[in-house]
């Protein structure tokens, strides 16, 4: 029978800490790509809802607009002046120009 000398190979300090770095490096990977995946998504959502709310803020804007466009047509003005008593005198009306 032959005898084998089984002999017990010693880590060092240095190895263990390199194994142990390398088994938390790799158990940290795919937690931080779920972090990331879950954060991508909320982020996501956000924009989504900030772009439903730009969306109803432009169909207000244009609605005020299109108010605003029909107050101010000359029709209108004519109107309420007419009835508070105002007559048109063209001669009285100062046109101002944008540059």
């Amino acid at each position: 029978m032959k005898k084998t000398n089984h002999k017990k190979v010693k880590m060092l300090k240095g190895e263990k800490l390199l194994y142990l770095i390398l088994l938390v490096v790799l158990a940290a990977i795919p937690l931080l790509k779920v972090y990331s995946q879950a954060k991508l998504s909320e982020t996501n959502i956000a924009v989504e809802q900030l772009s439903v709310k730009i969306e109803k803020q432009e169909n207000i804007n244009e609605s005020v607009n299109m108010k605003i466009n029909e107050l101010v047509s000359l029709d209108k003005i004519q109107n309420v002046a007419n009835e508070i008593g105002l007559s048109y005198n063209n001669d009285n009306i100062k046109v101002i120009r944008e540059n």
